[in-house]
């Protein structure tokens, strides 16, 4: 869906955080989102994500959609996605997070509890 909506960072912050085990921590003076000390996104201004997906997802959605997304290069290599939250959809920026959460968080974590009572 090129040339969406726009996002804020504030809702930025309400999809992180839905995220299970996500937390906002300080990084060097920007919000970030961890899920178990491994960062997923960071928000360095409020018109724009950095978030942390597979390089073959970066290559793929910095050529897909030159309109709101970039590589960012960090120290010699491909570290994250750059999103323009003017020009991103909700739904573009939901799935980023996800994506970047199931790359961040640990594969042996167990399952949310549901709240039902345990089977046996």
């Amino acid at each position: 869906m090129p040339g969406g909506g726009e996002v804020g960072a504030a809702q930025v912050r309400a999809l992180a955080l839905a995220l299970p085990g996500v937390v906002e921590r300080d990084h060097h003076g920007l919000p970030s989102f961890r899920v178990r000390g491994r960062i997923l996104a960071t928000l360095p201004g409020p018109q724009q994500l950095r978030v942390m997906v597979p390089e073959p997802e970066i290559r793929a959605l910095a050529a897909e959609r030159p309109d709101c997304c970039r590589e960012l290069r960090w120290g010699g290599r491909l570290a994250c996605l750059v999103v323009d939250l003017r020009r991103a959809e909700p739904q573009l920026v939901q799935e980023l997070l996800s994506d970047a959460w199931a790359a961040r968080a640990p594969r042996s974590s167990p399952p949310e509890p549901t709240g039902g009572p345990p089977s046996g």
